[in-house]
């Protein structure tokens, strides 16, 4: 049994690398696309995303929350929110890409858990521990000293983090999983799309049929380039731990970052750098913190559910959480209710967690938060 839990988690830790590493290396596919606009990349995106979800959904006979999304209206009216929302969030990354901007894209990402956590004081009220403000007042600064190397406010960065946190902020209520919701979204910017695609193509402007099979089929395979990393994360979310997710996350803005630096070759003045390493720094605090509390109410957890005379409940000590019926957020420590609402969320009550380490605690590998660039 311990041999196959190793195994289970090799390949979940393997997945979940895969689908951070996909999400981190997007920027080297977006360029292919040219000369195709990042208006028509975006509308190709949306339009293939949902042929590849609707036969993912088709092969696991996953079809019954449609019908409940459809007799909710708030529900449906909050999706419709969450595909504006990530509209927003895609174009102006495919936009950022394509011309030059990928380092500041990559800050977007990196500050998305300080701006989620942000938002959570803002719009939910909620309380953060000090060390918390401690990060949320590192990046504020790190984000002036930005302000001063780009000679102006880092306009892409702060568009993607909140543009993302609000989509998150907005799934928590939502309440779907990650296929579920990713196929309610592109299901409501399919017709947009298709519509801006066609009028396109009528007055001359499309590259979809005038560059060649394979660009065509390049444009096409935007549905794979985004479903193909929601299914290693899914596959990763059920077998590694919430800790392990929530540091994997930075390995997207870690590549982000050295392609734009090292392959783009993007200038990088000191005052940049300054303003990196205070992001870096916000970012060490609120991960460290993190997992300090996850380790602390993980013992509390586990000593308020031992029997008379110290005998453990059903479950044994590593099950105690699960016995509570609770995890931990892998960003900021809090504990969470072990719903489809946290595999849902893609952040956490006062988490910054980017894409997806809120949890994802049921078993199928398809209930895992629809993000990423």
């Amino acid at each position: 049994m311990a041999g196959s839990s190793r195994s289970e988690q090799r390949i979940g830790l393997l997945n979940g690398v895969a689908a951070y590493g996909m999400w981190g290396l997007v920027p080297l596919f977006w360029p292919v696309l040219k000369p195709a606009g990042a208006a028509e990349v975006l509308a190709h995106r949306m339009v293939w995303s949902l042929g590849f979800v609707a036969v993912a959904l088709l092969v696991v006979r996953r079809w019954a929350w449609a019908g409940e999304l459809l007799r909710q209206p708030r529900k449906l009216g909050l999706s419709a929110v969450a595909a504006a929302v990530i509209t927003v969030n895609w174009g102006v990354y495919i936009w950022s890409v394509n011309n030059g901007h990928v380092v500041e894209a990559s800050l977007g990402y990196f500050i998305n858990p300080l701006v989620t956590i942000a938002l959570g004081v803002l719009l939910l009220k909620e309380r953060l521990r000090p060390l918390q403000w401690a990060a949320v007042g590192t990046g504020c600064a790190a984000v002036i000293v930005l302000t001063i190397g780009f000679g102006r406010p880092p306009w892409i960065s702060l568009c993607l983090a909140f543009s993302f946190g609000t989509y998150g902020l907005v799934k928590k209520k939502v309440n779907l999983g990650g296929v579920e919701s990713l196929a309610a979204e592109t299901a409501i910017q399919f017709l947009p799309a298709l519509g801006y695609l066609l009028w396109l193509g009528a007055s001359g402007g499309s590259t979809f049929t005038t560059e060649g099979t394979g660009h065509a089929l390049l444009l096409a395979s935007t549905g794979i380039v985004t479903a193909l990393p929601l299914a290693c994360f899914g596959a990763a979310a059920i077998r590694v731990p919430l800790s392990t997710l929530g540091l994997l996350q930075y390995l997207a803005p870690v590549f982000q970052f050295t392609l734009g630096v090292f392959y783009f070759r993007e200038a990088m003045p000191t005052e940049r750098w300054a303003g990196f390493a205070l992001v870096w720094v916000a970012l060490t605090v609120l991960t460290w913190e993190a997992l300090h509390t996850a380790r602390r109410s993980a013992r509390t957890l586990a000593e308020r559910l031992e029997g008379p005379g110290g005998a453990v409940l059903p479950g044994g000590p590593g099950g105690a959480a699960r016995e509570a019926g609770i995890v931990a957020s892998g960003t900021t420590g809090a504990a969470e209710p072990a719903t489809e609402a946290g595999a849902a969320s893609g952040v956490t009550a006062a988490s910054g967690a980017a894409p997806a380490p809120g949890g994802c605690p049921g078993p199928d590998p398809l209930d895992a938060p629809a993000v990423k660039p």
